[in-house]
């Protein structure tokens, strides 16, 4: 069985500043929404998997996240967490039409 996806508007390009999170609510879920150096704009949870830490407040490098509580770097493309570490964050489709940043959120 197919899985519905909502398109859900969550931002303007022009808003969301280069290299730094922000967190984002979209179909109910907490997300972390980074515009990469690149221009690549990627969404991912919001939450580390290790202890919970909020993501979109990490530092920003290439197309990685480090977690602000104890450093975990996170691949905002796959949401792999980086060895020695282990686990990963669901990601999230994005689309960006007229300026207009959409994430695609799996339906409940």
């Amino acid at each position: 069985m197919e899985k519905v996806l909502n398109k859900i508007f969550v931002a303007k390009v022009n808003e969301l500043p280069e290299q730094l999170g922000r967190t984002i609510e979209a179909g109910g879920l907490e997300l972390a929404i980074f515009k990469l150096a690149s221009g690549d704009i990627r969404v991912i949870e919001n939450r580390c998997p290790h202890k919970g830490g909020v993501l979109a407040e990490g530092m920003v490098s290439g197309e990685h996240v480090f977690c602000p509580m104890h450093d975990w770097k996170i691949s905002v493309v796959d949401g792999n967490v980086q060895d020695p570490d282990t686990g990963c964050v669901k990601t999230f489709d994005v689309e960006v039409e007229n300026e207009n940043v959409y994430v695609y959120i799996p339906e409940k």
